[in-house]
């Protein structure tokens, strides 16, 4: 009989992403409009978000060259207390320079994707929650589950002008509001992953970050290096203040516009396991992705926000669709013991690795 699909870990990780990405989708429309009533013109509000980026992928990089030294739960936890004090620290501060730096060290995601501190962690326990062929289908649920709730957010981020008319406030000070929210899902995030089962510590060797695996994982950082470049000219907050700027959405329209294309991701990703198990997981993330970029390149010559927002959704429809593959793939080709994270549980045995790497190997023979 195989393993459930859903144990008890990996309810709490789905549950705690989804409200992480709540919060995410919530803060990642908000911000460009947040920053533009601060007073800060379109290239500062590009460096802010540069920041967050750059600080994330520093952060994550870190974090992974050193997390097998640490307990998994404590990790996360830790990375719910940035993320509390990251959403307090926007609510307060209003001058450049301290954004800029709160954005580096905090964990504000200004991309429908999650790119945060918590993803290698999270990952990486989630892949030894099940077996190898099981692995895309966790992740696409995963996902399905954070792009729901993200899209919630990005319908959220339509309250600050009815909220200051009800409370009598400034919008500004409303969209304040958004970032108190932010930090409330970082305490309800730690609820959940302080639930998780505590990592073995006893008698367990150390190991490397990176041994066997650092030649795979050189070759697809580099990729994933290449089209993170890509994608980082069109995250979620670059969007939005595109869209603002471009085509003077309100708050509103951008906030309908998110909520649909996050739907439109999130379900497309459920196919994503149909199409590894038929063609490879290789050939889905592949032929998913180049017809989402041609239709990215064709809503930037679109005349009309009516053929602009076309071509995004149905960009959206498709773009996504790779993850699940992906996450599966680099999970598949790297050795439980050097992910980013160990398991609160006994590693499988070299025989299940070996199935592992056989199960991959068959699927793209």
């Amino acid at each position: 009989m195989s393993a459930p699909l859903w144990t008890a870990d990996a309810r709490r990780l789905v549950a705690a992403r989804a409200v992480r990405a709540f919060a995410d989708g919530l803060a990642s429309v908000l911000l460009p409009a947040y920053l533009t009533a601060l007073g800060l013109s379109a290239v500062e509000i590009g460096f802010v978000v540069a920041a967050t980026l750059l600080g994330s992928a520093a952060l994550t990089l870190g974090l992974g060259l050193r997390a097998h030294r640490g307990k998994p739960r404590t990790l996360l936890l830790a990375a719910c207390a940035l993320m509390v004090g990251t959403g307090i620290a926007f609510a307060h501060v209003e001058a450049l320079l301290p954004l800029l730096a709160i954005a580096f060290v905090g964990t504000l995601n200004p991309s429908a994707g999650d790119v945060s501190v918590f993803l290698p962690i999270e990952q990486s326990l989630l892949a030894s929650e099940v077996g190898a062929a099981e692995r895309a289908r966790l992740y696409a649920r995963s996902n399905v589950a954070a792009a729901a709730a993200g899209a919630l957010g990005a319908l959220a981020s339509a309250f600050p002008e009815p909220l200051a008319r009800a409370a009598g406030m400034t919008v500004q000070d409303a969209m304040r509001v958004a970032f108190y929210v932010y930090a409330a899902a970082g305490f309800a995030a730690a609820f959940l992953y302080a639930g998780l089962r505590p990592a073995a510590s006893s008698g367990e060797p150390r190991q490397a970050p990176l041994a066997r695996s650092r030649g795979i994982v050189l070759r697809l950082a580099a990729l994933f290096t290449l089209d993170s470049f890509g994608g980082g000219f069109v995250v979620q907050s670059l969007l939005a203040l595109w869209l603002f700027e471009r085509f003077g959405f309100s708050l509103a329209d951008a906030a309908g516009f998110f909520f649909v294309a996050s739907l439109l991701a999130g379900a497309s990703q459920l196919l994503s396991p149909v199409l590894a198990r038929r063609f490879g997981l290789i050939e889905t993330m592949v032929f998913t992705h180049l017809p989402a970029n041609a239709l990215l390149v064709l809503a930037a010559f679109m005349p009309s926000a009516t053929a602009a927002v076309a071509c995004l959704l149905a960009r959206m429809a498709l773009s996504q669709m790779d993850v699940p593959a992906r996450q599966a793939f680099v999970m598949a080709v790297v050795p439980p013991e050097e992910r980013a994270a160990k398991k609160p549980c006994p590693q499988p045995t070299s025989s299940a690795r070996s199935h592992d790497r056989g199960r991959w190997r068959s699927s793209h023979s």
